[in-house]
């Protein structure tokens, strides 16, 4: 009979390790021959990766559409601000990563929360006297995607339900569907500035609901809400006992004369946890560094939701070291004209396009407020050669090369989004093109009847 010695091994900051050693007493096993069990390969994906469903990949993959051979592409559709140049990062935050980088001092594994001083960095960036924080109320990852998904998975259960705005930012529902959380879309008005229709969000709401996702500034919309509408949306989230996961990643990328206000610092029961990162104020999407910060003055999280996400953040070794290290210059010695001139460069961009756009028949763009985005909505009666938003882009691309996404990516119909970030060169070459696409495919009341009543 064989018997077995189990040792655990630990020390200083390793986890303990169990070792296991067979002693042989001189009995056999034969290899490949397990009682009731006949060997072969059955390897499937797991139902995880079954339920993951990204809607912008499946419906931008499926545009199998070539673009205009004698057009030069012009793209208008990644929100990434990096792709053409014209947007760089500062230097001081540049010269803050090679200096860490030279050190040494940052390349081997930190706290999976991140180091403390990096949290207290963001605490006191954030820290303010209408919503306090302190390190412990810092949690770092890996991107604001990753603090996303982190805070979905400690606040919802499978079988649950969280409220997401339509239109809305993809991941929400990619990550919700692949936990088994059902997602439940709650709608924005454009006519209103894409405010939340409060009374269509709370009659959402029922005894398994999970969490609230106020997206503010909004991706794909380009909109802020006023303090007032805030404390609206609070006074839902107080009513209803429902805690909020705002997605603030573009929290003061907000153009002149507008005031961006962080949900936190209005609430006074409704706990938050508030997710954000360097990837777009400080344009360094590929830097990977994002943050939750924890809001609960009235100890409803307490501890069972503080130290949910810890263990959550321990399924990977935090973010990346390097960056972590220069977190504290990046946030405290960038100049202000940085933010000032990107944010410049924004608004002349959001002003070009919706000035163009507006002039087209058909279109009905939604004037801009913050972030790199602005939504167009289009007046498919007067296209009526086109089923819905995807075929008009995919005729977009092959008519023009100008690409740009259509908002059943965002669960919203009948619009399209325009990424502002391009040069300002390449925004009207794109009006142009999206004007002669219109007016070739523009068909009046009479016009549409006409086509209509041929089909």
């Amino acid at each position: 009979m064989d018997s077995y010695l189990i040792q655990v091994n630990g020390h200083g900051d390793h986890a303990p390790v169990l070792d296991v050693h067979l002693k042989n007493t001189g009995s056999t096993i034969s290899p490949g021959k397990v009682k009731g069990r006949k060997p072969r390969w059955a390897v499937r994906a797991s139902e995880m990766s079954k339920k993951t469903f990204n809607p912008v990949r499946a419906i931008v993959d499926s545009m199998k559409v070539e673009p205009n051979p004698k057009k030069a592409m012009i793209s208008l559709s990644l929100g990434d601000p990096t792709v053409f140049g014209n947007l760089p990062t500062n230097d001081e935050v540049t010269r803050a990563v090679k200096e860490v980088l030279d050190s040494g001092q940052y390349n081997g594994y930190a706290p999976s929360v991140g180091y403390q001083s990096c949290r207290e960095a963001v605490a006191a960036y954030y820290n303010c006297p209408e919503a306090p924080l302190k390190a412990q109320d810092v949690i770092l990852t890996s991107g604001c995607s990753q603090a996303i998904e982190l805070a979905l998975a400690v606040l919802a259960n499978p079988g649950q339900n969280i409220l997401v705005p339509r239109p809305g930012f993809s991941l929400y529902k990619t990550l919700a569907l692949s936990m088994g959380i059902e997602v439940k879309l709650y709608n924005l008005l454009p006519e209103k500035a894409w405010e939340i229709d409060l009374e269509h969000l709370e009659s959402l709401v029922d005894e398994k609901t999970a969490c609230l996702i106020v997206n503010n500034p909004s991706n794909p919309c380009g909109s802020l809400f006023s303090k007032s509408h805030l404390q609206e949306i609070l006074a839902v989230a107080s009513r209803q006992c429902v805690p909020i996961l705002a997605d603030e990643i573009y929290g003061d990328m907000v153009f002149a004369d507008c005031k961006y206000e962080p949900i936190a610092t209005l609430s006074t029961n409704v706990p938050i946890l508030s997710c954000g990162g360097l990837a777009k104020r400080w344009l360094v999407p590929g830097w990977r560094m994002g943050w939750i910060l924890i809001h609960d003055r009235r100890d409803i999280f307490g501890n069972e939701i503080r130290d949910g996400l810890v263990r959550l953040s321990q399924r990977i070794l935090g973010p990346c070291t390097v960056v972590q290290g220069a977190l504290e210059r990046i946030l405290n010695r960038t100049p202000p004209e940085f933010y000032h001139n990107t944010l410049s460069i924004l608004k002349s961009n959001a002003d070009l396009c919706y000035a163009a756009l507006s002039a087209i028949p058909g279109l009905q763009p939604v004037r801009p407020a913050a972030a790199m985005y602005l939504m167009v909505g289009i007046e498919m009666e007067h296209f009526p050669e086109f089923e819905n938003d995807v075929e008009f882009t995919e005729r977009l691309i092959s008519e023009q090369s100008v690409i740009c996404l259509p908002a059943t990516c965002f669960e919203y119909p009948n619009f399209f989004r325009v990424v502002i970030t391009v040069p300002e060169e390449m925004i009207l070459e794109a009006c142009s093109r999206i004007q002669e696409f219109c007016e070739l495919h523009y068909q009046g009341a009479e016009g549409a009847q006409d086509l209509e009543c041929d089909k």
